[in-house]
């Protein structure tokens, strides 16, 4: 399996990681030993040495209890009141503040707003005594409300990932909130804020350790970094980013005719402007600063963010699907951004969108690397393309030359966009249901658009604008391929499939090494071959090409 190369500063830090703790290998238990043997060596970025299981541990600490009997119930930590209660004091001072500014009278509003401090910390104590969670055999259960009581039950075999949030102010208290996604989930189903942050480390490994049908106090598998986005690159890669720069080039427009038409209140337009261009940096840089990609037997470990961190567990075998997108500014330097659907993810707009970047920016071949290891025996440049025929000009006249779609044995792929190129690749596995499209100007010019659905997310598999047999015969043969794949594929309990193709393929894991340099040194190549109707187009560069 290839591994990321460390291309303009990417890859791991061999000075960074130089020095650390070895005893989270050495504490690993026999079963995931196995799934460790192919690793050249752990390097854990927390120097996580196993879990601490001394008696105790307080609020957040883990109880000696049977696995099968589960666990005590357990109360969130005490500071939980003071985090949570601002809601309570934001809702009190907009409510009751309103007449005592409006007045200026800045002794009663003062007043107020100690009442409102007193009400949100009684408020959220009552919400953190009534919290409870615990762990019953294979389930999660959570107890909440105070007035409406509520019980939630949550299977840990099927969690699709396991994120630790610690916003600014969480960090400064030694805490962190556990968030745990889970399918068909509209939010986090069942967020845990908030924990300190030695316990909320120790429960997610306990989480995912029951997740593979592991011991309870299995140590934290050890982990190796893949990738590290300099911050730089970051950046520059934010700049030259098409939604930065349409903020600059409305805020430069607004404010230059303004200026010419001498209109005061003219400026007051500029303010939408900065705060796009203010938000495009917040939400890609600040939010992705420090972004590094590490892979475990639990799976991809993902860490991120400079004010507020980040810290995800995606599972193997639980992509839906994955998004290639290049910008047109990123094109000379070969850049392009991995997201990937996560059942749980997609349904939470922005924050969905942010949790679901699996890389924001790298070279090609290091992003190719990562790639094969969410789709393991996937060539997305080797899926032959079949683009769109030559009368689909009429409805996109400038783009139609870049729509093209895939199939081989394992995925579906499409493309799309000649400023923003966007490849989506979906293994047939994943696929949910297949869907065949003709708007009436599409009936006029003999033409349909074919989907292939999966969860909500940023992946969006569409063919557009193919000829109706093509789209027939996708509509047609998808479903079996589909069928096909899920009689075959493996299970998806986290760590076994790992541990089973290392079982079953002891020397492969040696030779990596020299597969690795020989693949990702290689130039990217186009976006697959492209054949079938207007076979013309064959030799076109793909969206991928470095």
């Amino acid at each position: 399996m290839a591994e990321p190369s460390p291309a303009a500063g990417f890859g791991p830090d061999p000075a960074a990681d130089a020095g650390r703790p070895m005893e989270a290998a050495n504490a690993v238990s026999p079963t995931r030993a196995v799934e460790g043997s192919g690793m050249e060596g752990p390097e854990d970025a927390d120097g996580v040495t196993g879990r601490d299981r001394a008696a105790g541990d307080g609020v957040a600490g883990v109880n000696s209890v049977d696995d099968a009997a589960g666990t005590e119930l357990r109360r969130l930590h005490p500071a939980t009141p003071v985090l949570n209660g601002w809601k309570y004091f934001a809702l009190a001072v907009a409510v009751v503040g309103q007449d005592a500014v409006r007045d200026l009278d800045f002794r009663l509003f003062g007043l107020q707003v100690l009442a409102a401090v007193v009400l949100g910390v009684v408020f959220g104590s009552f919400s953190w005594w009534f919290t409870k969670y615990r762990i019953e055999g294979e389930e999660l259960r959570i107890e909440s409300g105070f007035l409406f009581r509520r019980s939630r039950r949550i299977r840990i075999d099927r969690l699709q990932a396991v994120d630790i949030v610690r916003p600014v102010l969480a960090r400064f208290l030694g805490v962190a909130e556990l968030r745990l996604e889970v399918a068909g989930g509209g939010k986090t189903e069942a967020p845990l804020a908030y924990l300190n942050e030695p316990g909320a480390q120790r429960l997610r490994a306990e989480l995912l350790a029951r997740a593979a049908g592991l011991a309870a106090d299995t140590p934290e598998a050890p982990e190796r970094r893949l990738v590290a986005v300099p911050p730089g690159v970051l950046l520059a890669s934010t700049v030259v980013s098409a939604p930065f720069l349409t903020a600059v080039l409305g805020f430069a427009i607004v404010g230059v005719a303004a200026i010419i038409a001498r209109e005061i209140v003219g400026l007051a337009f500029l303010l939408p402007w900065a705060v796009g261009g203010l938000s495009v940096v917040w939400r890609q840089f600040i939010g992705e600063f420090g972004f590094t990609v590490s892979e475990s037997p639990d799976g991809l470990r993902i860490r991120k963010g400079l004010l507020d961190t980040w810290s995800q567990t995606v599972p193997p075998g639980r992509v839906q699907g994955v998004e290639i997108e290049q910008q047109f500014l990123w094109r000379p330097k070969g850049w392009v951004k991995l997201s990937v659907d996560v059942a749980g993810y997609g349904a939470k707009g922005a924050e969905g969108q942010t949790s679901s970047t699996l890389l924001p920016v790298a070279p090609w071949p290091v992003a190719r690397a990562l790639l094969e290891r969410v789709l393991p025996g996937v060539d997305v440049d080797g899926v032959v393309r079949v683009p769109a025929p030559r009368r689909a000009r009429w409805l996109r006249p400038i783009g139609w030359r870049f729509l093209r779609h895939g199939v081989d044995e394992q995925v579906f792929v499409t493309d799309a966009g000649w400023l923003t190129r966007r490849t989506s690749v979906v293994p047939h596995v994943k696929m949910q249901s297949i869907r065949v499209t003709q708007g009436p100007l599409q009936r006029r010019l003999d033409l349909a658009t074919v989907h292939v659905d999966t969860p909500v997310g940023p992946v969006n598999a569409v063919a557009m604008h193919r000829d109706p047999a093509v789209a027939r015969e996708l509509s047609e043969s998808q479903p079996e391929r589909s069928r096909q794949a899920r009689l075959v594929a493996a299970p998806e309990r986290w760590m076994q499939v790992r541990a089973r193709e290392r079982s079953d393929v002891p020397d492969q894991a040696a030779d990596q090494p020299d597969q690795v340099a020989d693949r990702t040194d290689r130039p990217a190549q186009p976006g697959g071959t492209a054949g079938g109707v207007d076979g013309a187009h064959a030799g076109e560069p793909g969206p991928l090409n470095t």
